[in-house]
């Protein structure tokens, strides 16, 4: 699937970007544009249905949905170093999602967000494993959700941006990092106090 992806970009970018992919966007046709949107919520589709045919409970469809999910992202990257040479590092911006409106962000941010999503998902399967059913308490799902909507707050910070053609110059990394640690340690707390109720 992240060759696939990644395949498609490679074409993308020899129509629009032969010289190499950089800021401003190149507007594409709307024909294009709306095509590009629905590969995007397919790719989405596939992979939310690989967790409902691949997990037995709620908690294991998600954390499988979000283990391919991150495992996806991390390869499209490696596929595209491999076909492209590109990125020249992890600080190279890209246009990382299209829906609802344009995300950006350096390389290395959604891969950080990717390995956390595996992280996660590893954990609650192996309490599963274990026979051990994960819960999470309010507060901690409250904390999680204000993670995850500051990580998005961040991408999508520059859209209107680019939605004008514009550059994108700084990334919120203060923006970002607040949700990563906010979400992660509201999970950690969430794992341990479930490890600890089996002991």
């Amino acid at each position: 699937m992240a060759y696939m992806e990644a395949a498609v970009v490679v074409y993308l970018r020899e129509l629009f970007y032969p010289e190499g992919f950089h800021f401003p966007l190149k507007a594409l046709p709307a024909k294009l544009a709306w095509i590009e949107i629905g590969r995007e919520a397919s790719t989405m589709a596939m992979l939310i249905a690989v967790g409902m045919a691949a997990g037995k409970s709620p908690w294991s469809r998600f954390s499988i949905f979000i283990l391919v999910f991150g495992a996806w992202d991390i390869f499209y990257y490696l596929w595209l170093k491999i076909l492209l040479g590109w990125p020249s590092s992890f600080l190279e911006w890209d246009i990382l999602f299209l829906i609802p409106l344009p995300w950006t962000g350096p390389v290395i941010a959604p891969m950080i967000v990717a390995a956390c999503m595996i992280y996660a998902a590893l954990e609650v399967l192996y309490m599963e494993k274990k026979g051990l059913s994960f819960t999470i308490k309010k507060g901690e799902t409250v904390f999680i959700a204000l993670g995850a909507a500051a990580i998005l707050a961040s991408f999508l910070w520059d859209a209107g941006i680019v939605l004008n053609q514009g550059v994108p110059t700084k990334f919120q990394w203060k923006i970002f990092g607040s949700g990563e640690l906010m979400g992660l340690l509201a999970f950690v707390q969430a794992a341990r106090r479930n490890k600890a109720r089996r002991s």
